[in-house]
Parts: structure tokens; C-alpha cells; sequence
């Protein structure tokens, strides 16, 4: 795409910089995650100031069309991923219904013993091993959310299944265990050093916790989950309808 100002035009350059850009970003690579030029160079192409260009780059960044990365540069955000508190499925059945192809960029299975907080939920003693699994997921461009799920003993995992599969799936397939019930608690986080290195954002920067525990159909705790996402690719939604 040609990038040209029209220094004798009537509209001011940072509006001319900012439809250019908006033009830019709808590029194919640029939608599929290749950063913008950075801003000496691109300044340098339209013949205008930095200041100028930054004023227009500043408004994309404010409509969350394009973010900022440290270090790195900037680059097309991508649509935020949304999650409804109602009818509630494995986030692999969340993601299929919104039509995303969903990658898993880490995928680790350990014997822990849980702690007292985990081992309380599941009324079992802290000497008692359980599986913990930990897996990181995003879209094919990035990772956006860390998951660490604890089981119940009585589930009967072995550490074999294919955790690749939508996770009530699997459990009900191969274990007869059927996830009904999920209590869920959302809050706001600042990340540490781990979390920041799993969803590739600065240490200190926003990001949303989710903590859902699931029970199966007689109510017994079968999961433990702790959910980290990525603040800019995650909306959580809450439905709520007035009884008459």
C-alpha cells in the first residue's frame, strides 16, 4: 500500500496520518500480527513530524484498534475474546462457538500436593497427591489466557488422556464424570514475574483472574481452576434476567 500526505490539502496532517493508518491496518499481514513501521521510519515516508504521527497513532491506541508493545513496537489489537456467565462450556467449546482456532502453546502435566486452600475445596488431605494440569492458550498469533486446573482423586485421571480434547469432553468420554455445576469468581490482577512471561506482557500490567470451581451432577467438586487472561483480548460478560 502506497503511504502518501497531501501537504497542499485543506484537512489537517494528524487526520490525514489517521485515515491512512486506518487504511494500513486492514492489510492482510498487519491483521495477521506483523508491526507497523516504526515511527522514524513511518514519520520519514509521510514527511511529517513524529509528534504529528503520534497524535494519530494515540487515537487508534484509544479506539483499541492498534496497542503498543514495549520494546517491540505496535500492531493491529486483536478482537477481545468474550466469555458469557451463562450455559457455560470448556473454553475449547467457548472459543469453537466463536468460530477461533485455538492453539495450545504450552501443555504440562505434574503430580502436586495441593495446598491447603485447594485441598479444603476438595475435602481431602494436603498429603494426598492430585493432578494438576497447566496449559497455555491463545489464538495462532499469541497466547492470552494460563490455565491451572486441579483434580479431584475420585475423577481418576492417570495423566495418559488427551487433554488436547475439550476438557468435559474427555472427562465424561473416558471417565463417566459429568461436569455440571461451575461457581465462578472474577477479579482484577496486577501480573508477576511468571504470568507476565506466560501471556508476554510487562510485570505490573492489568489482568483478569478467573476462578471457577466445578462439580459434577451430585454436586461433589471435580475441578479447581485458575484462569489468567490477557486484559486486552478478554471480555467476560455477565446475563442477568429479572424474575417476574
Amino acid at each position: 500500500m502506497r503511504l502518501k500526505i497531501d501537504h497542499q490539502s485543506a484537512v489537517p496532517l494528524h487526520i490525514q496520518a489517521e485515515n491512512l493508518l486506518r487504511e494500513l491496518i486492514k492489510q492482510p499481514e498487519y491483521q495477521a500480527g506483523k508491526l507497523l513501521p516504526n515511527e522514524v521510519e513511518l514519520a520519514k515516508r509521510l514527511a511529517i513530524s513524529r509528534t504529528t504521527l503520534r497524535q494519530a497513532i494515540n487515537k487508534l491506541v484509544y479506539e483499541e484498534l492498534l496497542v503498543r508493545k514495549k520494546r517491540l513496537g505496535t500492531k493491529v489489537a486483536n478482537a477481545k475474546m468474550s466469555s458469557k456467565s451463562m450455559n457455560w462450556l470448556s473454553f475449547s467449546q467457548e472459543m469453537q462457538a466463536r468460530g477461533i482456532v485455538i492453539k495450545n502453546y504450552e501443555l504440562h502435566i505434574s503430580w502436586v500436593f495441593p495446598d491447603e486452600t485447594v485441598a479444603g475445596f476438595f475435602d481431602i488431605k494436603t498429603d494426598q497427591k492430585i493432578l494438576k494440569l497447566e496449559r497455555l492458550r491463545g489464538n495462532t498469533q499469541e497466547p492470552f489466557v494460563y490455565f491451572i486446573s486441579y483434580f479431584h482423586p475420585r475423577v481418576g485421571l492417570t495423566g495418559d488422556e488427551d487433554f488436547k480434547m475439550p476438557l468435559y469432553e474427555m472427562l465424561e468420554q473416558e471417565h463417566f464424570v459429568i461436569a455440571t455445576l461451575s461457581k465462578e469468581e472474577i477479579s482484577a490482577r496486577l501480573a508477576d514475574k511468571l504470568i507476565a512471561q506466560k501471556l508476554e506482557v510487562d510485570v505490573d500490567s492489568a489482568i483478569l483472574l478467573r476462578k471457577r470451581f466445578v462439580f459434577d451432577q451430585a454436586d461433589r467438586p471435580i475441578e479447581y481452576n485458575l484462569g489468567y487472561y490477557k486484559a486486552e483480548s478478554f471480555i467476560y460478560t455477565v446475563e442477568s434476567r429479572r424474575s417476574s
